[in-house]
């Protein structure tokens, strides 16, 4: 056995190929690492871990089942918490949840839980493994708006109790955010996220799309007409933010939203794509997230030299670290303490580069981040052809505007419970994105879990409403 302060180092594909190419960075660990791995645990009676994952998995206990070399029975132990373990394994930011609480953390490296998580995961889709369902219906209709996280884990948690559960995806595709928002290289389609969606499928939940909730139907119309008891909103958080500069109307200006739904969704970065991304030659993305590092990534791919423009230090980068890693080990600039405050525009209406100020951190903001104040007479230009807005997202409020009792706050956001995701309207319930605006997977499926409590409460009279 290793080292058991330090975890078992996971295979990647090398830096200078994967940039060339959308196949998976990372290999995951095999069965001789993932042994050894889940061996550094020490099976804490009272786990910080648990406490630190949004959908409450049982970690000693799966982990156990592996060190045990019962991997099917840790699959069912993570499955009855987490509808999305192979995605969970491969996209959540387990430094700052789990793993961020383990105890072996704290005179070495944690215990490498999502890495664990995702080999079992895999191991159970190769097996043919799926999760276990409910034995008997129980005769009640839910309907599910959205099949990104937030609404694949209610429906699949509903499923499982019993009701008879009805997923409405807007896109031609389920998957939500799984499959436009998150590049190839980090997430599979086929291979994960597809086979993620048949399971919950193998639980008797129905999935119909290009379904338009405020205009193909209401949820007053799904509640009054369609014969569904109760109603879960997981939409998410579709609508680009933009900074209201100079030349953001330009062509060749994206907002990350539309660059990365038409790569990973419609597949434009392929040559025989029927809608290709144009081809850059310098990209700048602004922002500093998970997302902002999924575009550049991908530009990069794309033949691009990339330059991702933030207005703060690395410290403050909201990106995972390891996103940020695996950015720079690709040869992406990173142009810290920087902003945009114009985007410079030829005569034929295309992006030719973008005016940035430096900026320096001052006092520290609401945020408790240290704010960015512009340094006077700083000014410098970028040489572009395209720029990627990568400044966060906000629901789309065409469901909170079609839904008679529905109360949203001032971002737009729809108003809801914490702890079972009821709104101000009887019968519906929301959470993810759509409640929070922009956040990540995993705290979208938490409040996926935390509706379908809601939900199984409210139909089944245990709790009060």
């Amino acid at each position: 056995m290793g080292d058991v302060l330090k975890k078992v180092p996971v295979r990647e594909q090398d830096a200078k190929v994967r940039a060339a190419n959308f196949e998976e960075v990372c290999y995951g660990y095999n069965a001789e690492e993932a042994l050894e791995e889940a061996k550094r645990c020490i099976g804490c009676r009272n786990a910080q871990c648990v406490k630190g994952c949004p959908v409450a998995i049982d970690i000693p206990a799966f982990i156990g089942r592996v060190k045990e070399g019962d991997v099917e029975g840790a699959y069912q132990i993570i499955s009855a918490s987490s509808a999305l373990p192979a995605v969970c394994g491969r996209v959540c930011p387990q430094e700052s949840q789990c793993e961020g609480k383990c105890i072996r953390g704290i005179k070495g490296e944690p215990i490498s839980i999502g890495k664990l998580e995702r080999y079992v995961a895999d191991w159970a889709r190769e097996a043919g493994i799926r999760p276990e369902g409910a034995k008997e219906k129980n005769g009640k209709k839910v309907a599910v708006i959205g099949s990104g996280p937030a609404g694949l884990t209610c429906a699949g948690d509903l499923a499982k109790l019993g009701y008879d559960v009805t997923i409405f995806e807007a896109l031609h595709e389920p998957g939500g955010v799984l499959v436009y928002g998150i590049p190839e290289f980090r997430l599979p389609k086929e291979a994960v996220v597809k086979k993620e969606i048949e399971n919950v499928e193998a639980l008797g939940v129905k999935i119909e799309t290009n379904v338009i909730i405020g205009k193909s139907v209401t949820i007053d119309q799904l509640l009054t007409e369609e014969g569904f008891s109760a109603v879960f909103i997981g939409s998410g958080a579709g609508l680009p933010k933009f900074m209201g500069i100079p030349g953001e109307n330009a062509n060749g200006v994206f907002s990350a939203n539309e660059y990365l739904t038409r790569s990973n969704l419609m597949k434009a970065f392929r040559e025989d794509a029927p809608t290709p991304i144009m081809r850059s030659r310098k990209v700048a993305v602004v922002g500093g997230g998970n997302v902002a590092m999924d575009a550049a990534r991908t530009a990069l791919r794309l033949g691009a030299e990339v330059h991702i423009v933030y207005r703060r230090s690395e410290e403050e980068l909201p990106a995972r670290v390891e996103e940020v890693h695996h950015a720079k080990e690709e040869g992406i600039i990173f142009d810290l303490l920087t902003n945009p405050v114009e985007i410079l525009v030829d005569e034929k209406g295309w992006v030719k580069g973008m005016t940035c100020i430096r900026m320096e951190l001052g006092e520290p903001d609401s945020s408790g981040r240290r704010r960015p104040v512009a340094v006077p007479g700083s000014e410098f230009t970028l040489e572009l052809d395209t720029v990627i807005m990568a400044l966060g997202t906000s629901p789309n409020p065409l469901i909170s505007s079609t839904t008679k009792g529905l109360d949203v706050n001032k971002w737009k956001c729809i108003v809801a419970d914490e702890q079972n995701g009821q709104t101000s309207k009887e019968g519906v319930y929301a959470g993810g994105d759509a409640v929070t605006g922009a956040a990540t997977v995993i705290l979208a499926m938490g409040a996926g879990r935390a509706g379908a409590r809601g939900i199984d409460e409210y139909l089944s009279g245990k709790g009060g409403n």
